[in-house]
C-alpha cells in the first residue's frame, strides 16, 4: 500500500452552521493533531485485504476495487495482522484524524476541486457500485475517494455531541455501542458525502457499502510518500 504523510496541524472540525446538507451532529470546534502519521492513498482494496485476511466477502469482486462487507472488528483484524506482519504501526485513523485528512486545509464541505463528482463515486454517478480507486481526483495531500465510494470505519465509537471546546487529539468517547464510519459511498447522496458528514454503525455490521483506510504511525516524523 501506498500512504502519504498527514504534518500536525489545526483545522475547524466540523461544519458551519450555514453548511447546505449539515447535520445537527456536527458542531464545529477546533482541533489540534499534534503528530503527524502517513494515511493509504487509496482505501484498502480487496487484492491487499486477501493478501493479509484470506477472505473476500465484498459483493462485487475485482482486486482493484475497495473492500467492503467488513465489520469494525475485522478492520481493527487487518491492522494487526498488518503491524505483525510488516513491523510497523498500522491502525484504524481517528475521527478526527480522518476529517483533518480528508480536508487536506479545505475548510468547505468538499475537498480538493470543491466539487463532489470530481472528487468521489456517490449515489448519482456510481449507479451504486464501488469504482476502482484512485479513478476521481486526490485532494491536496494526495488522497484518493476520501468522499463516496465506500465509507471508512474509524477507531471511535460514536456520541452525537462532541465535547465542547478545543481538543487535542481527540479519541472519542469511552463508553458506547457504535461505532464512527466517515466520507459516505456510492450509495450515499451528497450530503452524507461531506468531509463533515459523520455515520455511526453497529460495529458487528458488515455492509456493501462499508470499507476501511488505514494509518501508519510516524515515530520518526520523516515526510514524504512510502
Amino acid at each position: 500500500m501506498k500512504f502519504a504523510y498527514v504534518p500536525a496541524g489545526e483545522f475547524a472540525m466540523g461544519s458551519g452552521v450555514d453548511e447546505a446538507g449539515r447535520h445537527d451532529d456536527e458542531a464545529q470546534r477546533r482541533v489540534r493533531i499534534t503528530r503527524g502519521f502517513y494515511i493509504g492513498v487509496t482505501e484498502v482494496t480487496q487484492a491487499r485485504w486477501q493478501a493479509v485476511m484470506g477472505f473476500n466477502r465484498s459483493e462485487v469482486k475485482s482486486d482493484d476495487l475497495p473492500v467492503s462487507r467488513i465489520s469494525w472488528s475485522h478492520a481493527v483484524e487487518f491492522c494487526r495482522r498488518l503491524t505483525k506482519r510488516d513491523g510497523k504501526s498500522y491502525r484504524l485513523p481517528t475521527e478526527a484524524e480522518w476529517e483533518y485528512a480528508c480536508r487536506a486545509g479545505s475548510p468547505g464541505p468538499f475537498a480538493g476541486t470543491g466539487k463532489l463528482d470530481e472528487m468521489g463515486w456517490h449515489i448519482d454517478n456510481s449507479d451504486e457500485q464501488p469504482h476502482p480507486a484512485a479513478q476521481k481526483k486526490p485532494n491536496a495531500w494526495g488522497l484518493y475517494d476520501m468522499h463516496g465510494n465506500v465509507a471508512e470505519w474509524c477507531a471511535d465509537r460514536y456520541a452525537r455531541e462532541y465535547p465542547s471546546g478545543e481538543a487535542a487529539d481527540p479519541t472519542g468517547p469511552a463508553a458506547g455501542t457504535s461505532r464512527v464510519a466517515r466520507g459516505g459511498s456510492c450509495k450515499h447522496f451528497a450530503r452524507a458525502c461531506r468531509s463533515a458528514a459523520r455515520a455511526s454503525y453497529n460495529p458487528a455490521y458488515q455492509l456493501q457499502q462499508l470499507g476501511l483506510r488505514v494509518v501508519m504511525d510516524a515515530p520518526d516524523q520523516t515526510k514524504g510518500d512510502r
